[in-house]
């Protein structure tokens, strides 16, 4: 495929008709998806509250936890490109309903387990199932909105996800302290029944004429292959080494796989993702830019939470609380940066976007222990304002600058960025924190004249610093607790300092990268087309 192809306007009888009554309305279309896609957003943080009494109440251990989180994680970042070229080829309307159904059929069954096996199981069912929703929810905004009202749409679509996300840990809390966890799935049960009813009313089948019509098989195993292996790598670096044989061993199996994979492409006849597609500068500088977004942000809210619930001393409800300016302000902003995207084009939405978040990343990393919660509201309520426009314009970038036969495969290429930027940010920034816990951690407790520990005492406690925790044995003096725990947060907070730091070099970096982006051929050819 040339990039002439890649950039190509949809022909004409692939444009929708305007819509007359329920079915295939464009607002009530976004209004259904936006439903689903919310349940998807809003497990991606909720469940990490309830990650501890899960622990307690089915007696599993720290490792069984930890994979409660990435089973979910890397079945949906390996399966979205595949789910999207499904949609691609049945119709998003059918994959989106599946995928509904299958999330709040697997949401329930976890709250209905009594082992922690059954909870892992079903995780990974959860996350199969919501990358079939995802790409489909923005395969059926491509084809259903005019391309004057695709940027708006993208701006509210953003915004459910951007409140979902924040908005997860306050919920979750709310949840757990009045409820119970299984509450935290069972609700995506009543709410998978409305997307299902919506869906089945509102969503209308579209399908370009030049839809795929096979499957590239070997492709889908590739890919799947090399996906699994680097998120896996980016998972158990930390525990394996990161110069370990086994770390390396995973890298080396996925930059293998990628590489077969983008040689396989090149000779199939229909194949999984046409590479012609990265012959559009603008579509992939919107990946790019879709990864550097997802690095800074997941990484740097990963610590985030630590620094209020550990070092604050707040409540799972308090720490989602005091997160509020940053939801709202995605809340407010995302519309409007879908406005200003129709009028501008991304370029520069985009650039003041990815700079604003480079402030608030530097600002962030000026953070201490005394710091109040104005200070902290104004960085968050920074970094809100910077994400809107780039989760909506950087979405708009990828999906606009594809065909609209391909839209479910560009929807899974924009969630796939998203998962494997954050996995990489939340990796490299969790090496930051190490590193600097591990160098500064033995100075900062000789300085506060603290009794000499063993390697192994020091090496346990700087693991616990990593999370902003200072564990203060049984029978502690008070003073002798309080300066441990005063080097504890001290020492966080500088290496959550050193992260930050990184993350809004990432910023700046990924504001540079989006100077190359630039409205969709196809949003602008197919402008005045259609009315809603």
């Amino acid at each position: 495929m040339t990039s002439q192809t890649t950039v190509e306007k949809a022909p004409q009888d692939e444009i929708p008709a305007p819509a007359k009554g329920l079915r295939g309305h464009p607002w009530l279309t976004l209004f259904a998806v936006a439903i689903g896609v919310m349940m998807v957003a809003l497990d991606g943080t909720i469940v990490a509250i309830a990650n501890p009494a899960i622990q307690h109440n089915l007696g599993a251990s720290l490792q069984d936890v930890q994979w409660i989180t990435n089973g979910y994680m890397l079945a949906l970042a390996v399966s979205l490109i595949t789910a999207g070229k499904l949609g691609d080829r049945f119709g998003h309307r059918q994959t989106f309903l599946i995928g509904v159904v299958g999330f709040g059929a697997a949401s329930g069954a976890i709250g209905l387990s009594h082992s922690v096996t059954y909870v892992i199981v079903f995780r990974v069912l959860q996350g199969l199932f919501g990358a079939l929703l995802m790409p489909a929810a923005l395969g059926l905004l491509r084809a259903t909105f005019p391309a004057e009202k695709l940027n708006m749409a993208i701006g509210i679509w953003g915004m459910v996800i951007g409140a979902s996300t924040a908005g997860g840990p306050i919920l979750g809390g709310v949840l757990v302290e009045h409820v119970n966890w299984q509450s935290v799935f069972f609700i995506n049960v009543p709410v998978g029944l409305i997307a299902l009813v919506l869906g089945l009313l509102i969503l209308r089948d579209h399908r370009a004429e030049n839809a795929p019509k096979s499957f590239d098989i070997l492709g889908i195993v590739l890919l799947s292959v090399a996906m699994f292996c680097m998120i896996w790598a980016l998972i158990k670096g930390s525990e394996y080494g990161w110069g370990s044989g086994r770390t390396l061993g995973f890298i080396a199996a996925a930059v293998i796989s990628f590489v077969l994979f983008a040689f396989w492409e090149t000779k199939v006849k229909e194949p999984l993702i046409p590479l012609g597609l990265f012959r559009s500068v603008p579509l992939s500088a919107g990946t790019i830019l879709m990864i550097l977004m997802a690095f800074a942000f997941m990484g740097g809210l990963f610590f985030v939470t630590f620094y209020l619930q550990n070092v604050h001393g707040m409540s799972a409800v308090d720490s989602g609380l005091h997160l509020l300016p940053l939801t709202g302000m995605m809340i407010v902003a995302s519309p409007i940066a879908g406005a200003l995207i129709t009028k501008l084009g991304p370029r520069v939405p985009l650039v003041g976007g990815m700079v604003c978040t480079a402030v608030a990343m530097f600002g962030m990393s000026r953070l201490t222990i005394d710091t109040g919660t104005v200070t902290m509201s104004i960085w968050f309520a920074l970094l809100g304002m910077g994400l809107a426009p780039v989760m909506v314009g950087a979405t708009e970038v990828i999906v606009g600058n594809a065909p609209l036969e391909l839209s479910g495969v560009a929807g899974g290429l924009q969630q796939a960025g998203m998962q494997v930027g954050g996995s990489l940010g939340t990796a490299v920034l969790g090496a930051v924190m190490s590193s600097e816990v591990t160098s500064k951690l033995p100075d900062n407790w000789a300085a506060a004249k603290l009794p000499p520990m063993t390697p192994g005492q020091t090496s346990d406690l700087s693991k616990a610093v990593e999370v902003g925790l200072g564990p203060v044995p049984p029978n502690t003096p008070p003073e002798i607790a309080a300066k441990v725990a005063g080097v504890a947060h001290d020492t966080f907070v500088s290496g959550m300092s050193t992260a930050f730091t990184v993350a809004g070099i990432v910023a700046v970096l990924a504001a540079a990268v989006a100077m190359f982006t630039k409205r969709g051929a196809n949003a602008q050819e197919g402008a005045g087309v259609g009315h809603i």
